[in-house]
């Protein structure tokens, strides 16, 4: 799902891109990705237990560290919520794929809140400054 200001500036519109204004997770997204140049979309991501998280509600899941991190925006981004933890019940634990199902339970209680359907995921890669001059 694209963002109605990234939909109106990749369109070219730039009235429209100035009227609608990006919701908090947005720009909390966009500061994670400042400075990295997205790649090509990825089926499946290798993880690791140290790997981080970061859960921004309402939009995306971001996965990794350092020069790559991978943004997961989910078939429906409306019900990411930082308050749930994610389980997930794979056989391949170095990996994350495009369409796993992954549950949300309540931190507290142990209680199902949902069902989390992964979409490709896509790689950030921070740019060098270097590569940027030339």
């Amino acid at each position: 799902m694209v963002s109605p200001a990234a939909f109106a500036e990749e369109k070219g519109d730039v009235e429209a891109t100035a009227e609608t204004e990006m919701t908090k997770g947005e720009k909390r997204l966009a500061k994670l990705i400042e400075g990295r140049v997205a790649g090509e979309p990825q089926n499946c991501i290798r993880v690791f237990p140290n790997e981080r998280l970061t859960v921004i509600d309402d939009t995306a899941y971001v996965y990794g560290r350092g020069n790559t991190i991978y943004v997961q925006k989910t078939s429906r981004p409306d019900r990411i919520d930082d308050r749930d933890v994610l389980v997930s019940r794979r056989f391949n634990a170095t990996q994350l794929c495009r369409q796993d199902v992954v549950t949300t339970v309540d931190p507290v209680t142990g209680i199902f809140t949902g069902a989390v359907f992964f979409e490709e995921f896509v790689p950030y890669t921070r740019v060098e400054e270097d590569e940027q001059a030339g």
